[in-house]
């Protein structure tokens, strides 16, 4: 199989993402969505009335998938499977986003101390006028935080882009006094059901 064919688009800016395959050994380049961040986005990635949390990653990561397709025809870029991903922090059923401002991570922070949540984390791959969608839950337990390790937290920065607030990866990991699940996909990118979309599609992993 060619190196061509051996490779992906990414859907995603997200750095995480990208070392995510990387640790997997997937040659990939990322597919901007947008020129500049300045550009509306392609996606509306706002809640349905009601809408249950898995249905909402897997409508918004079919979206993303299905746009990032119709985008390298657009574009009239090397037809290779694009993989989107979209992940949401989930408390007493409902979705807690990526945070507006500061004030918001702080408030989102405190509703999450001392209790347990899940997070929803889709993948889809779509290539040759398909689209495979998979779909990882964990759950994670806060210990309680005080007001001044939260705003000591949101200074620090690693609130922004975050759904919830919070990354693991970082700081936050200090928070988590119990998880299960799979910790790529509360990351962004969940690693088991990434390989097996790849796989299926005749992209092995290990190949880098």
């Amino acid at each position: 199989m060619s190196a061509i064919k051996h490779s992906i688009y990414l859907a995603s800016r997200s750095a995480r993402r990208r070392e995510l395959l990387r640790q997997i050994g997937i040659r990939h380049s990322v597919l901007l969505m947008r020129e500049t961040l300045t550009r509306p986005a392609d996606i509306d990635e706002s809640p349905l009335p009601n809408e249950a949390p898995a249905d909402y990653v897997y409508r918004v990561t079919h979206a993303k998938a299905e746009a990032g397709w119709l985008r390298l025809g657009q574009r009239n870029l090397p037809v290779k499977p694009v993989l989107a991903a979209d992940t949401v922090v989930v408390l007493d059923g409902c979705i807690l986003g990526k945070p507006r401002d500061p004030q918001h991570a702080k408030t989102m922070l405190g509703q999450l101390s001392g209790r347990e949540h899940q997070v929803y984390s889709a993948i889809g791959l779509a290539f040759q006028q398909q689209i495979r969608l998979r779909l990882s839950v964990s759950m994670l337990r806060f210990r309680e935080i005080s007001q001044q390790e939260i705003d000591a937290y949101v200074a620090g920065g690693e609130i922004y882009d975050k759904a919830g607030a919070y990354a693991i990866q970082g700081k936050a990991a200090a928070f988590i006094i119990e998880m299960s699940g799979s910790y790529s996909g509360v990351v962004g990118l969940p690693l088991f059901e990434t390989a097996q979309l790849l796989e299926e599609t005749g992209i092995p992993v290990f190949c880098d």
